[in-house]
């Protein structure tokens, strides 16, 4: 599969389910009225693995892999992770910036032969409130309040992922013309959720 075709819309919705084992999303097509048009592919992260590892699907029944993101330690060093197309071809990467992202969460989102993108959330005072809800006795109930983050090179808007209130986790992942590849923005969109403060 390329970056083209149905992935050329660039506005997506990323929905998570989550099972004991499993954390699984599901990626559509966002259509101009705001509904979810067709589904594009379903990715599923195993829990409780030494390794983060994320394997995304052509449909529900796992036949056909798309492409997937591994942790960098997997193939080599470094941290963050790495998104492969299904022949095993590097698309890009991304990582957490720690210290960034004590106050407000920052990501790089890399591709080669494109300059990178850094993604920051955009509601600082929200930041700081999901910072000081962890620290509460709280581990039952969980932090409901949105959050999003801008991704920008150079100043210029690259990608939007905006989280949608509501009881499961929905997420809009909206790309700038021209951007990076869909398939690292969707795994970037699905790793803030996957990945975020672990």
């Amino acid at each position: 599969m390329d970056s083209k075709g149905q992935w050329a819309g660039g506005r997506f919705t990323v929905r998570q389910e989550t099972t004991l084992k499993t954390g699984r999303y599901t990626v559509s097509e966002l259509l101009p009225d705001g509904s979810d048009g067709g589904v594009l592919a379903f990715a599923e992260l195993k829990r409780f693995s030494l390794k983060e590892e994320m394997t995304f699907y052509a449909d529900a029944s796992r036949t056909r892999v798309l492409f997937t993101v591994e942790e960098r330690g997997l193939r080599g060093a470094g941290g963050g992770h790495d998104v492969w197309d299904a022949e095993g071809d590097l698309i890009g990467g991304f990582e957490e910036k720690a210290v960034a992202s004590l106050l407000r969460s920052t990501w790089v989102l890399d591709q080669p032969g494109s300059p990178a993108a850094v993604g920051r959330e955009r509601n600082r005072f929200v930041a700081v409130l999901r910072r000081v809800w962890d620290f509460l006795p709280l581990d039952l109930v969980p932090f409901l309040w949105p959050y999003h983050f801008d991704f920008e090179t150079d100043g210029e808007p690259v990608m939007r992922v905006d989280k949608k209130f509501g009881l499961r986790d929905r997420y809009v992942v909206d790309m700038a013309a021209p951007g990076p590849d869909p398939r690292l923005a969707v795994a970037q969109a699905v790793a803030l959720d996957a990945f975020q403060d672990r």
